[in-house]
């Protein structure tokens, strides 16, 4: 009889044996049923490293490390734990994976069995990639510029850059970051740039952020209460300045521009100058003087070509005491400069005066009068004396 029970009871736990599967474990479970929300987005060729991060760490905190690199996590494996539940717990974990990985990624890893060739695969195919989109943001960092972005945006561009490089595994010191924002930055903020280049102490991102946006609300106000000094510095530094030729010049002096086409058909009998009688001559009571034959050549052919126009750049010097030019077609009238006197250079060097006359600067508000304007032939640039006008 006891034989009886006893091999009846064999046969039950012999039975039982035979349908008991492996537990899944409340770690396990809580990983598979939660894996949605605690990693929201799926992975795509651009998150990669924001991505990985996220499921190493979710599975390192729910003991489950061994399966993304079994070499080098063998000490944490359990010695207990039967292939079998081994098995059934990699195969839960790569399926919960690939579930958070976008249909553009899928196919790299779809073929695969176990989470850490999965794992091992999706590091593979990113680092390369992930390299050379390290580079191609590093390089548009280099080359931001704030053109005409207001400065909360052209900061937040700057962010935007930085981030996406920490999200492709890299990152940027904030010294370097300084730099690039500074350098972004128009003429209008070079004496900002000036003193934050020359600052002892170490500046943080957020101090200059702010500093850059109360720079940003004193150069607007500065432009209000000063519109016409704004409105001729912006026309120097961005707009290509013009000397006209044609009908309708001034006379070398202050009075203001008019298109006075009777005027200036009238031409000095003693000095032959367009747009001035004999009476109103400065020359008028020197019995000695003779007309300038560069002067009257000059006048013929601003006749004759009334309409052409040069082009060149003007630079704000306001430390000289007259205008500067090295093409005589900037110039409405000029004579030949006779004196003695020559233009001293910020290298020190002397160059010779060639012609003295006036000119117009045209910019976007109205036309500047240059009253005094000298041609200098070997500058290489046109300088205009801010305080003169």
């Amino acid at each position: 009889m006891a034989n009886q029970a006893q091999a009846s009871s064999s046969i039950g736990t012999t039975s039982v044996a035979a349908v008991t599967t492996p537990g899944i474990s409340s770690s396990l479970k809580f990983v598979i049923s939660n894996l949605k929300f605690l990693v929201p987005h799926a992975l795509t060729p651009d998150n990669f490293p924001i991505w990985s991060t996220q499921i190493a760490k979710l599975l390192r905190a729910n003991g489950f490390a061994e399966f993304l690199d079994p070499k080098s996590n063998s000490e944490n494996i359990d010695p207990n734990q039967d292939e079998r539940t081994w098995r059934v717990t990699d195969q839960s974990l790569a399926t919960a994976m690939c579930s958070t990985i976008s249909p553009a990624v899928l196919p790299y890893v779809i073929h695969l069995e176990s989470t850490q060739e999965i794992w091992a695969t999706l590091h593979t195919h990113f680092q390369s990639s992930n390299r050379s989109k390290v580079i191609q943001l590093k390089h548009e960092l280099h080359n931001v510029s704030m053109q005409t972005m207001s400065m909360t945006q052209y900061l937040t561009e700057i962010k935007k850059i930085v981030d996406q490089i920490a999200s492709a595994g890299s990152s940027v010191d904030p010294e370097d970051v300084i730099i690039y924002i500074l350098n972004g930055l128009p003429p209008a903020y070079q004496s900002f740039t000036t003193t934050i280049r020359t600052m002892q102490e170490s500046l943080s991102l957020d101090t200059l952020y702010a500093l850059l946006i109360s720079e940003e609300i004193h150069l607007k106000a500065a432009a209000l209460k000063f519109p016409k000094m704004s409105d001729n510095q912006s026309a120097l530094y961005s707009v290509r300045g013009r000397g006209r030729r044609g009908r309708g010049r001034p006379p070398p002096n202050n009075a203001p521009v008019q298109n006075n086409n009777s005027s200036s058909a009238i031409t000095c009998q003693i000095c032959k100058n367009k747009g001035q009688s004999a009476d109103a001559c400065w020359h008028r009571l020197n019995p000695n003087y003779t007309p300038n034959q560069s002067s009257t050549k000059n006048n013929s052919a601003l006749v004759a070509n009334n309409d052409s126009t040069s082009i060149a750049d003007w630079y704000i010097d306001s430390g000289a005491s007259s205008h500067k030019t090295n093409n005589t077609e900037n110039l409405e009238f000029y004579n030949t400069y006779n004196g003695n006197d020559t233009v001293t250079l910020g290298d020190g060097i002397s160059v010779p005066i060639a012609h003295t006359g006036s000119g117009i600067l045209p910019t976007p508000a109205s036309k500047l009068i240059l009253s005094k304007l000298l041609h200098i032939p070997s500058l290489s640039y046109n300088l205009f004396h801010f305080k003169s006008c």
